[in-house]
């Protein structure tokens, strides 16, 4: 393949925008290993459970490509007045989505209380009371959404985080 004149009035077109590119994704890279390291010393210093360290992980680290999209988009110029007009409508049909399965909203807010005041943890071998049944097993995530049971029969349980806290739960004994 030969690079043509064409290619190189291309490239030198975008030559500052691929620089850039490169920066902030080096950067972005370089942060996110500092922003793990700080986790993890916190997380042994104040001793939190792994559990609620991985899903504080994983909601940072959708928040933070979210960032590492924009700051992009910035850099290679994109309108910002069409980028606010595509945001803002895809916004409003989110938002309609939302009300339309308000659950969505309410699984999210139930595992924000799960996260910071529910005793159960991941690895906890929990018995699930439901009406007519029981859920016996272990935790093994603690989602957005869903809690993942595994049960003795190497079944996977999903209860949707919300009917989760309103549910009695035994759990493991206390030291």
């Amino acid at each position: 393949m030969f690079i043509t004149d064409k290619h190189m009035e291309l490239l030198q077109t975008y030559k500052m925008q691929l620089i850039e590119t490169v920066a902030v994704i080096l950067l972005f890279i370089i942060l996110r290993g500092i922003f793990n390291q700080a986790v993890t010393r916190a997380a042994d210093k104040f001793k939190y459970e792994p559990g609620r360290i991985a899903v504080f992980r994983k909601v940072m680290s959708v928040l933070a490509k979210l960032l590492l999209i924009v700051i992009l988009t910035i850099v290679w110029g994109v309108d910002q007045s069409r980028l606010f007009l595509y945001v803002s409508s895809l916004m409003t049909v989110l938002a309609v989505a939302f009300v339309a399965q308000w659950s969505v909203l309410s699984n999210i807010t139930a595992t924000v209380i799960i996260f910071f005041y529910h005793p159960v943890r991941i690895g906890d071998n929990i018995s699930v009371h439901e009406k007519d049944s029981l859920i016996e097993g272990m935790v093994t995530d603690i989602g957005i959404f869903f809690i993942t049971i595994a049960t003795d029969d190497k079944q996977q349980i999903t209860i949707p985080s919300n009917l989760f806290i309103q549910k009695a739960i035994k759990g493991p004994p206390e030291d």
